[in-house]
């Protein structure tokens, strides 16, 4: 029997982003597996339904049926609580992908194979960066590699896995007594948070190499100042959650050392790195961000990161 498979995108003010997303969604193949029952959940996070008119034309297009759906309450986490609400009683499973990303062909074949497999409870893949000035981003950010995905095996089991790129059992969002947090709905990590707990009532993670998304990335986000912010909220937020979720003492004893011996490695090559300059100099500041984010996590503050409302 056929697996059914929902779609979820929370969408905010980026029409042609989700255009384009729904129109890559509409040219999914499968080749791995049977054909899916496949269904596309919009949820448009502007009251003033600016999406609406996107997903109407997408619809005589697509493949899929797509469904519209408004959430008035601001924050991310209230419109991916809303998508997941507004699926189908009976799908199989949820693919969560952003609205300014797009999916190679076999993206869903990719990631229903690898459950399939392995038996996962839960499949992610990589994105890939697209830079939307291409001319005019830096070449020490294409050089440095900074928006590049893990380099993971086919079938690796991972601990962790985000809302771009992943799909989901339903009957594994059950054991949650809450899904997406509206603790996070403005602060970001609220998919690390929630796959975090997952894996903690026992959700098997694992990699999916083929299953390829690429993610558009705008000019405001290829700055040094932009990448060392990421760095620092990211690693403070993960060092947090962690301590709160699996509060273990001697997790926490590692977590320590691995930020002072990232604050090490950073300054040991921020000299030569300044001679050098391009990527260097960011990757030795970048060491020493992820290294004092993972300590600001341990002492329970969330680092401050404008680009983590979307």
């Amino acid at each position: 029997m056929a697996a059914s498979v929902s779609i979820c995108i929370a969408t905010y003010k980026r029409p042609e982003g989700l255009a384009t997303l729904l129109a890559g969604i509409a040219q999914l193949e499968f080749k791995n597996v049977e054909l899916p029952v496949i269904e596309v959940v919009v949820v448009d996070n502007d009251a003033s339904g600016s999406a609406r008119q996107y997903c109407e034309q997408m619809t005589s297009q697509s493949k899929w049926p797509i469904s519209y759906h408004i959430e008035p309450q601001q924050g991310v986490t209230f419109a991916r609580n809303r998508a997941i609400q507004n699926t189908s009683s009976d799908t199989d499973f949820i693919a969560f992908i952003d609205d300014d990303e797009v999916p190679d062909r076999l993206w869903l074949d990719s990631l229903l194979h690898m459950q399939e497999s392995y038996q996962a409870d839960i499949v992610t893949g990589p994105v890939y960066p697209i830079f939307e000035a291409q001319q005019e981003t830096p070449d020490w950010v294409k050089n440095g590699g900074f928006f590049n995905p893990p380099n993971r095996k086919n079938g690796d089991c991972i601990h962790i896995a985000y809302t771009h790129n992943v799909l989901i059992k339903r009957e594994c969002l059950s054991k949650l007594d809450t899904l997406f947090d509206n603790d996070f709905a403005f602060k970001g990590s609220e998919d690390v948070h929630l796959f975090m707990r997952l894996h903690k009532a026992g959700a098997k993670i694992v990699w999916a190499s083929d299953a390829v998304v690429h993610e558009i990335i705008p000019p405001e986000r290829t700055t040094l100042r932009w990448l060392l912010a990421r760095s620092y909220y990211g690693w403070s937020s993960h060092s947090l959650l962690e301590k709160k979720i699996f509060p273990s003492l001697s997790l926490q004893a590692v977590r320590l050392l691995k930020g002072i011996a990232l604050i090490a490695i950073g300054l040991s090559t921020l000299p030569i790195s300044l001679l050098k300059g391009g990527y260097h100099r960011a990757n030795a500041l970048m060491y020493m961000c992820k290294g004092f984010g993972t300590l600001s996590g341990l002492l329970n503050i969330q680092g401050a990161w404008g680009g983590a409302n979307r």
